[in-house]
């Protein structure tokens, strides 16, 4: 029976751990955790089991598989799962980054604003939602500026946590245009605490990367943040 007991123990002690783990918002790595082996299999193979394993949550459920209106779902969700959502876990879904000489030599900040966030917490599979804001200065080169939404994009589409998603953006983009002054400012709500758990449905979260020049001016920082809020 002691032996039963401290068993018990053990199992509710991982799962306020887990529980505590999730809620605190905690990534572990500055990149998405991934396998080894994570693209040996073909986004149909993918597609196939995670319908499999989805039909049988929902059987555990009690939900009824022969209904009209749910026999198709573990399909759905599967296909959603692979080749949406969490499509940004494939490197071949990288966006192709198109690089133009800064011929009229613009060297103040470019900023992109209010790009389109759609993500999903990584702790929950629940969406996060909102907009991120970047800006950059060329060190000689310019991006097409709907490289930047996609490159956001691609980011979002894969498990997140909001801190890593800002930095993935911002390293990216670095990478890309070949310069340290980046800047990334994402503010976002969670479903995660605004469905469950505390169920607040007023708060957002704000994270930002601030990098180069937008690191050590101040006067720079707060022209990047005086454009993001600014309504016309």
């Amino acid at each position: 029976m002691k032996k039963n007991n401290t068993l018990i123990s053990k199992k509710q002690l991982l799962k306020e751990n887990i529980e505590d783990f999730g809620d605190a918002h905690i990534g572990t790595s500055f990149d998405t955790p991934l396998k080894k082996d994570a693209f040996v299999l073909s986004d149909d193979e993918k597609v196939e089991k995670i319908q499999t394993h989805f039909r049988e949550i929902m059987d555990i459920l009690g939900l009824d598989l022969t209904d009209d209106s749910l026999k198709g779902t573990p399909y759905r969700v599967a296909k959603m799962y692979v080749k949406e959502i969490f499509s940004g876990l494939h490197p071949n879904n990288k966006p192709r980054v198109a690089m133009f000489e800064n011929k009229y030599n613009y060297t103040q900040m470019l900023v992109e604003k209010d790009i389109n966030v759609q993500s999903t917490c990584e702790h929950h599979f629940l969406p996060i939602y909102g907009k991120a804001h970047v800006a950059y200065i060329s060190n000689g080169n310019v991006i097409g500026l709907s490289k930047i939404n996609r490159i956001v994009e691609y980011y979002c589409k894969r498990p997140q946590v909001q801190e890593r998603l800002t930095i993935q953006i911002a390293n990216e983009l670095k990478k890309a245009l070949d310069t340290e002054d980046v800047a990334v400012y994402i503010d976002a709500q969670h479903m995660c605490v605004q469905a469950r758990g505390v169920k607040d449905v007023g708060s957002s979260t704000i994270t930002s990367e601030y990098c180069g020049q937008f690191a050590n001016n101040e006067n720079l920082r707060k022209e990047f943040l005086t454009a993001i809020h600014a309504r016309i």
